[in-house]
């Protein structure tokens, strides 16, 4: 089925490694030369080349090259028979000899000049493609067929296709029982027959544990909630482990099969795990410079109970040095539960206090709440919880205290290829939350949404438009029976880059001289839109432009705009791009001088 002249012998390498240590080399010249092949094979070819990448890596040791030498044969045939060619002659030379003719324990102390000399040979196609039986729901690749390039990928994602159709349909031991792939060298062709052994169908038996050594078994079993007993479905597989993982509890988590069969029909999954650390500590910063700078940090523990509850402890200062309003601090404590109810769903508790500095009011405020959050869809997250409002409000109309019981409701539907710079699809956020008050405190309704857009415009990924859209409104509460952070207000990096922090808000209520005073708003609307280019794999460029308005009760009634727009760099790092925002204000009257913003991640 293949032609390769000097074919290198694995054993002993390590032996030659061994003698030739120490043995430099004065690498003079590497020539790579492909004949009977298009430009795109070629530059394939080199992209596979063991030579030419430690080339570039600077190895220059004798050992190291006949070591790469030996390695090469097989890099450039997988890579010919990826494409096709099956009848391709591969030469290595080292200083003249073929590298796979030289007895490892003979390695060459020097070598000066190294020739790869590659002929391709013709494309052989498909004489015959047969793959039985199969599924009902298999669909196999188009280039399976007769006549087509006979590329060994295409051999194997046609039964990777036909194995999983089976396993789809339960037959969790489909397997490949028979295959013969014969190359014709005279007519250039290829034979694929490949017969399949579906198996009988499986449910699945029993989960077993091993590596949980701080986990309760039955809350283990409870999170993953593999359906014992029901027919197997891969999904469901991918689905417990999906389960295990978000948890936080594990650092790896593998689901693995039973080799044998339970009789009469129970396959055994064994969960093999890796616990991570119970706790965790961790730090952020922000900096604006209208804003000041945000300090953050969180205490984690990961299994409190043995079941998964993940115990949160979260502080943060912001508004350090800001040139508006003053400190703002909070603290807040909560405890999850997963698997509350059922494997998808999650129990919070929580409670948080805090002081709020702002341009136009002053606030202590506290909170407790009880919820759940259900995961639908590894894209699809739905939330619910029952929550105590309480904040104790100083303005220029005097001295407020607002108490409000809410239901507050949201669904989260992300799309998105990455949470911290995503290049394509879309995200959207919706939440609406009604809410009881007493005393001053009216009653009512809060309703909030953002809807985030990507668009890539090259196959590369560099060229990306990103848009955002975010409205809100409160419905029938009066304005000064809302609670004050409840309304809506405009400015800063979470709104419009270029205008101070919640600059923006509406002046409708009196105090008690009858003097306006500046308050948020119950309606918002603000759109964002950027322009991201990446200048290398590390730096990129953006050019951005905010818009928001604020409306006393309805939208475009009483109220106005303001906007912003300027410049951003980006560098990528592990956990997301380091974000550096210029931007000056562009419309309103609320900003004056440029403001700078600095954080991890895209903006939106």
């Amino acid at each position: 089925m293949r032609r390769v002249r000097g074919r290198a012998i694995a054993a002993g390498w390590a032996v030659a490694g061994l003698l030739a240590s120490g043995a430099a080399s004065a690498l003079e010249r590497l020539d790579f030369a492909v004949t009977a092949a298009p430009s795109a094979l070629e530059s394939e070819l080199r992209a596979a080349s063991v030579l030419l990448a430690s080339q570039k890596a600077g190895k220059v040791s004798a050992q190291e090259i006949f070591a790469d030498a030996r390695a090469e044969y097989g890099s450039l045939l997988n890579r010919l028979y990826a494409g096709g060619h099956y009848s391709a002659v591969i030469h290595v030379y080292l200083d003249g000899i073929e590298a796979a003719s030289i007895a490892p324990l003979n390695a060459p102390k020097s070598i000066s000049v190294v020739r790869v000399a590659v002929e391709a040979g013709p494309v052989f196609g498909f004489s015959s493609a047969d793959l039985a039986p199969l599924a009902a729901a298999t669909v196999l690749p188009e280039g399976f067929a007769l006549g087509q390039p006979a590329e060994s990928g295409v051999v194997i994602q046609a039964v990777t296709a036909g194995v999983t159709a089976w396993r789809t349909l339960g037959y969790a031991k489909a397997k490949v029982a028979k295959q013969s792939l014969i190359a014709d060298h005279q007519g250039s062709s290829l034979a694929a027959h490949i017969t399949l052994n579906p198996g009988p169908k499986l449910r699945f038996g029993a989960l077993q544990i091993e590596g949980a050594e701080r986990m309760k078994p039955a809350r283990l079993r409870a999170i993953a909630g593999l359906p014992e007993g029901q027919l197997f479905r891969p999904r469901d597989l991918d689905t417990a482990a999906q389960r295990l993982r978000r948890t936080g509890v594990f650092k790896s988590v593998t689901l693995v099969e039973d080799d044998a069969i339970t009789a009469p029909d129970l396959l055994g999954i064994t969960a093999k795990l890796v616990e991570e650390k119970r706790r965790r500590y961790s730090f952020g910063a922000e900096i604006a410079s209208a804003e000041g700078l945000s300090l953050t940090g969180q205490w984690l523990h990961r299994n409190l109970f043995g079941g998964a509850e993940r115990l949160t402890f979260d502080g943060a200062i912001k508004n350090i040095g800001t040139k508006s309003g003053g400190v703002d601090y909070s603290f807040g404590s909560s405890l999850a539960r997963p698997a509350t109810f059922d494997a998808d769903t999650t129990l919070t508790v929580g409670a948080g206090f805090g002081r709020l500095q702002e341009v136009d009011y002053d606030s202590n405020y506290l909170t407790a709440s009880l919820g759940l959050e259900h995961i639908f869809s590894p894209k699809l997250t739905g939330t619910a919880a029952l929550a105590f409002d309480y904040s104790r409000v100083t303005d220029s109309g005097g001295k407020t205290l607002y108490r409000a019981l809410s239901l507050p409701l949201g669904l989260v539907w992300d799309l998105r290829d990455s949470k911290t710079d995503p290049t394509g699809n879309i995200y959207a956020a919706a939440e609406l939350k009604p809410f009881l008050g007493y005393g001053v405190t009216d009653s009512g309704a809060r309703a909030s949404l953002d809807l985030r857009g990507y668009k890539n415009l090259d196959a590369g990924r560099r060229f990306v438009l990103a848009a955002r859209l975010q409205a809100g409104a409160v419905f029938g509460a009066s304005l000064a029976g809302t609670p004050r952070d409840y309304l809506f207000y405009s400015g800063g990096p979470g709104t419009v880059r270029g205008q101070p922090y919640q600059s923006l808000g509406v002046d409708v209520l009196r105090n008690s001289a009858g003097a306006t005073f500046t308050t948020g708003g119950q309606a918002f609307v603000g759109g964002a839109f950027e322009a991201r280019a990446k200048v290398t794999e590390s730096l990129g460029l953006v050019g951005f432009f905010d818009i928001g308005r604020v409306d006393a009760r309805n939208f475009f009634k009483a109220g106005d705009w303001h906007s912003g727009a300027g410049l951003g760099l980006r560098y990528a790092t592990p956990v997301g791009p380091i974000r550096l925002d210029v931007a000056l204000p562009v419309g309103g009257s609320t900003g004056a001088g440029a403001q700078v913003y600095v954080g991890l991640g895209q903006a939106f």
